[in-house]
């Protein structure tokens, strides 16, 4: 197995029984880094020092990863063009982000007697939409009204 000391420096080639030895030496533990390695990779380090470094580096790579959440718009009927030019401002922002955007416009009452005018609605304001997107949900007719799902 390849060999590296405490201090990172390669030694070099050398059978198991002898890492172990210069492990115990140094009262150090052998941990073995690269076991797919030819020939596998062993380094002397203490091993409870080498977990925490491990674990600081997965927490480190968690917080540079990006979830892409799913965020919600929800738009009524009677929203009119600058509340919606409003809305949509705040959706691209959600998008540049990287998030999903989850389009809603509820329905009260007598509203929902008249599906097709909210849906003309609905389009109407897909259609202010500037920013480049992906359907990632087809516009869904709902019990409370419409929704639809979009990414960047």
């Amino acid at each position: 197995m390849r060999l590296i000391d405490e201090a990172g420096q390669n030694v070099g080639i050398v059978d198991l029984s002898a890492a172990l030895e210069a492990a115990r030496k140094k009262n150090l533990d052998l941990v073995e880094i690269a076991p797919t390695a030819e020939p596998p990779v062993a380094k002397i380090v203490e091993f409870g020092k080498y977990l925490y470094q491990l674990g600081k580096q997965e927490r480190k790579q968690r917080a540079k990863r990006k979830t892409g959440g799913l965020k919600a718009v929800k738009i009524g009927l009677s929203t009119s063009d600058h509340d919606a030019l409003t809305k949509i401002k705040k959706l691209q922002e959600f998008l540049e982000e990287g998030h999903k955007v989850k389009i809603e416009m509820f329905l009260r009452g007598r509203e929902r007697a008249n599906p097709e005018f909210a849906r003309q609605r609905f389009a109407h304001f897909l259609t202010l939409i500037r920013a480049e997107h992906k359907v990632e949900q087809p516009t869904k007719r709902l019990p409370t009204g419409f929704m639809m799902i979009i990414s960047k």
